[in-house]
């Protein structure tokens, strides 16, 4: 079964130095990034959320498909390689197996953060105390669908 980086084979390469940074949380750049060689951590405010070294991850698709800024900083912890693509939307569309392949990364992340979700509801749905509220939370995000999608939260409008 043929990878991601399969498909990318006649895309740009470009290196990036340990600390350099490939996407700016807040900033709209339009690359798409995937992961040849090296390691790079993603970070939500100065919260490291992963460390990834796959060859074939992807970087910068969230805010492609979406049409906004990058969610989160991506930057090399050690030297590495990636596949640019510039104009990464207009990409998407028009290379349909990489698509696909994203399409099933991407739900392999829904269901890993659902499969989450529900074990928190479960642990918190009968407390009484405020994490009782867990619950309440996350039966409001499991069941709402957005037709179109703002970042944010009503207590803090930038994050």
């Amino acid at each position: 079964m043929p990878s991601i980086l399969d498909f990318c084979h006649a895309l740009p390469v470009r290196s990036f130095d340990s600390g350099a940074v490939l996407l700016a949380e807040g900033k709209t750049s339009g690359l798409l990034y995937v992961l040849v060689d090296g390691e790079v951590e993603v970070l939500k405010g100065d919260f490291q959320i992963n460390v990834v070294s796959d060859p074939g991850a992807i970087f910068g698709e969230i805010s492609l498909l979406l049409d906004i800024p990058a969610i989160a900083t991506v930057r090399a912890t050690t030297p590495c390689s990636a596949h640019v693509v510039e104009g990464g939307g207009a990409f998407l569309q028009s290379h349909k197996e990489i698509a696909y392949e994203l399409s099933k990364l991407l739900a392999q992340r829904l269901h890993g953060l659902t499969t989450y979700l529900v074990d928190l509801k479960r642990q918190f749905e009968h407390h009484d105390s405020h994490l009782s509220m867990v619950d309440e939370v996350l039966e409001s995000l499991i069941h709402h669908q957005r037709h179109s999608f703002t970042p944010g939260s009503d207590r803090d409008p930038e994050v």
